[in-house]
């Protein structure tokens, strides 16, 4: 063996000192846990797609360690441009752990679609409420421990996902600093995720430990394609 080269008996030894011990991973059951290290703030905003799909990505992927997580739509109550049925809602309530909820107003505010935009004012400020009650029943439940899997997203969760909040503030149907309230009184280890709109969140962004900007630099939107069952709903 030359000099550099790791010997089998070392490199397993090397591998037993990390998380994964060497192991490759598999599936399996789902048990009620409680995550180590979650307590962090995520914004996820910008012209491209992809925020609500990561959001629900992470949202899945703690609900497969057994963490409890909740998705709270602000924008997404539905389009005459799109089925009624989304795939993501069928696929969460599969998954046990995960549940979610949606304020949304049919249509899209500021759009000639004709939905009421006042409506639409007073389904955000409802969805405000309703984060106000999740943040506050996580900070009344022990997230240091593992939650019941189908209890109520009220009880306590380890992540809430407030999805097009962001947008919901870009728009003017809530107040950017109602948004800067919620995070400032978020329990320190809630995991927070904040999605939407097509401005800088500049009012989050200084409280946030993760910002990404989703850029786009081509969309088949643009080209005239519709919104695609399977991949947009």
């Amino acid at each position: 063996m030359s000099d550099g080269e790791i010997g089998d008996g070392d490199r397993e030894a090397q591998h037993r000192r990390t998380p994964g011990r060497g192991v490759s991973p598999a599936a399996e059951p789902i048990e009620p846990a409680a995550p180590d290290e979650f307590g962090l703030v995520q914004v996820w905003w910008g012209d491209g797609k992809g925020k609500t799909t990561a959001a629900l990505g992470m949202g899945f992927r703690a609900a497969g360690h057994g963490y409890r997580v909740h998705m709270l739509q602000f924008m997404k109550g539905g389009a005459a441009s799109v089925e009624a049925t989304r795939g993501e809602y069928n696929a969460i309530a599969a998954i046990e752990g995960f549940s979610y909820e949606n304020s949304g107003h049919y249509g899209w505010h500021g759009f000639l679609d004709g939905s009421a935009d006042d409506e639409h004012a007073a389904r955000a400020r409802g969805a405000l409420e309703r984060a106000r009650e999740l943040l506050a029943g996580a900070d009344d439940a022990d997230l240091s421990s593992p939650l019941a899997l189908d209890g109520p997203a009220e009880d306590g969760v380890h992540m809430l996902v407030l999805d097009e909040i962001l947008y919901a503030a870009n728009q003017g149907l809530i107040e950017p600093a109602e948004v800067a309230s919620l995070v400032e009184s978020k329990p320190d280890a809630l995991e927070l995720v904040l999605t939407g709109g097509h401005e800088e969140p500049a009012y989050v962004a200084d409280r946030a430990d993760l910002v990404t900007n989703v850029r786009k630099e081509k969309h088949p939107f643009d080209a005239g394609h519709r919104a695609r069952k399977g991949t947009e709903y």
